[in-house]
């Protein structure tokens, strides 16, 4: 069984001899983790100035510094539902990343807490997109609101956010499109679909933004949320396939470029299998000290 980031990290920690090859090594070990050669570079570096400032000498007292200094780029986010209102969840994120699956979970989720929720199928541009968020809907009992493949976007979330209203439905989480026939494409789309939800909620409170990122993405993660985070801005991140062997790193590159903070975790394939982010649990495990 390959042996996980957290667990790998802890190894090296384990080397009593804290010399230059040590500090070498853990920022080859973090640009593996997916943080990015800037932020490892910067981390190696503060870890040694630290370390030798305070007297650092155990493997435990390292861990604590590089979570210490880990934490100042990353930030958890709960979501709070306006009472009384139509709240709207756009989800965004390119194929592939878990984004209808995550929907159904949050569903599960909100449902839960005895929240009304509905879907809009507004990813229009894959029929497969359509069909799978309306079996997700059939199975989490919640309504669906969609039409056929190649329809306008704009006008599905629309159409929802007319229909949550008119049946006091509390949370209308909308599909979007993760890819088109060129991103500029994709980009407008996503405006017009910003503009269209504004035109309609009574409060900024009531509409939020995620971007689904797979925890297995590595690098891509930071491009992916830039794109979106330019397009309409992002208010939190949905990291999907998180286990004990995703490295996960590139939430902190995120986090610490964009300042965009991570609202939830889909931890395995239930509907179920989805939790608020807790930010101590995840760097805990990301240093090897779960």
């Amino acid at each position: 069984m390959k042996k996980s980031f957290g667990a790998r990290l802890k190894a090296l920690f384990g080397i009593r001899t804290f010399d230059e090859q040590f500090f070498e090594d853990l920022e080859d070990m973090l640009i593996e983790g997916d943080l990015g050669a800037k932020c490892a570079m910067d981390i190696s570096d503060a870890v040694r100035k630290l370390a030798k400032s305070e007297k650092s000498t155990s493997p435990q007292d390292l861990q604590r510094l590089m979570k210490r200094l880990l934490s100042e780029k990353i930030n958890g986010y709960a979501p709070a539902l306006v009472p009384d209102e139509t709240n709207i969840f756009l989800i965004l994120g390119v194929n592939g990343v878990g984004k209808t699956t995550s929907i159904a979970k949050l569903a599960t989720y909100y449902k839960e807490r005895g929240e009304s929720v509905l879907f809009a199928a507004a990813d229009t541009f894959r029929a497969a997109a359509i069909d799978q968020l309306d079996l997700h809907a059939q199975r989490t009992g919640c309504r669906i609101i969609k039409q056929s493949h190649g329809s306008d976007p704009g006008a599905v979330i629309f159409d929802a956010m007319q229909s949550a209203k008119a049946k006091g439905e509390r949370l209308v989480l909308a599909d979007t499109a993760g890819r088109m026939h060129n991103k500029e494409n994709l980009l407008r789309e996503l405006q017009k679909i910003d503009k269209v939800i504004r035109s309609k909620i009574t409060s900024p409170d009531c509409y939020k933004k995620f971007l689904v990122i797979d925890a297995t993405t590595g690098q891509n993660g930071l491009s992916q949320a830039q794109l979106f985070d330019q397009a309409i801005g992002i208010d939190a991140l949905i990291l999907t396939k998180y286990d004990s062997a995703s490295k996960g790193g590139s939430l902190i590159q995120i986090g610490e470029s964009l300042g965009i903070p991570v609202a939830f975790v889909g931890v395995g394939e239930r509907y179920g299998d989805i939790h608020p982010f807790d930010k101590e649990e995840f760097l805990d495990a990301l240093v090897g000290m779960a």
